[in-house]
């Protein structure tokens, strides 16, 4: 991967289509962590929608024990995107290079710790739920803050339910007829950009999602051992560029 892309990509500065080309590649990295935690775990660990759900459902039901494990999810995708914004945060106000890419980076070591911890990370018990559960929702919470952040909320990579929508929303605009007897109010004109943006999203999640099921299904909690790597790639080159110029502060007379 050539070096000025990586960092265009992950780096301090941004742009429009470096924020699109991240949020798609993330966008595939959230698919098949999403899909293959599920033929892990049986759980979809980015769908915090479902999780609220089904704690609502097992109050009624006076399954205490799953809201419980419903809670150990949900606290842990916040605390992802906590961690996220602590990191994004404090990068910003030292001027690093590496903003965006030093969670990108924990994100794939966590990862690795998945792939190669995995089968016995879920025979550990966290807060009501195994471990492998709190620490998908804990990746995807990480992730999920490091786009919103980064596009100031214009793209999230593992929320379906709302890119949807908003395709949703711009193909009633495209195919809205915009009546000549009204010229004094504004005509309704849909976001093409938006809507292309938001389709790359989708066909990203759903591309990844199947390299993830049938990744996971036939080499196991290995196929997370690539998405780390690739992770690594995107943000290596800013968090170099920090190391450089803290080296060279040092050696500094």
């Amino acid at each position: 991967m050539p070096i000025n892309y990586s960092r265009r990509l992950t780096g301090r500065s941004r742009s429009a289509k470096s924020n699109r080309h991240l949020g798609v590649t993330l966008a595939f990295v959230a698919g098949a962590t999403n899909a293959g935690a599920f033929l892990a775990v049986q759980q979809y660990t980015s769908h915090m929608t479902g999780i609220v759900s089904s704690m609502a459902d097992n109050v009624a039901l006076g399954r205490f024990d799953l809201v419980l494990a419903g809670l150990g999810g949900l606290l842990s995708f916040i605390a992802g995107a906590a961690c996220t914004a602590i990191m994004i945060n404090f990068s910003r106000r030292q001027r690093l290079h590496s903003v965006y890419a030093m969670p990108l980076l924990l994100e794939a070591m966590l990862l690795l710790c998945f792939g190669l911890l995995g089968a016995r990370l879920s025979a550990i018990e966290g807060f009501f739920v195994p471990m492998t559960i709190m620490l998908l929702c804990f990746i995807m919470g990480l992730q999920n803050a490091v786009v919103t952040k980064m596009s100031n909320s214009v793209i999230r990579t593992t929320h379906i339910t709302g890119m949807v929508t908003d395709i949703g929303i711009e193909l009633g605009k495209l195919a809205y007829w915009n009546s000549h007897k009204h010229d004094a109010v504004q005509a309704v004109r849909a976001d093409r950009d938006r809507l292309v943006l938001l389709s790359l999203l989708t066909l990203s999640f759903f591309a990844g999602g199947l390299f993830g099921a049938f990744g996971f299904k036939h080499i196991g909690y290995s196929l997370t051992v690539p998405l780390a790597l690739a992770l690594v790639l995107l943000a290596s080159i800013p968090a170099l560029d920090d190391l450089r110029i803290f080296a060279r502060r040092l050696l500094r007379p």
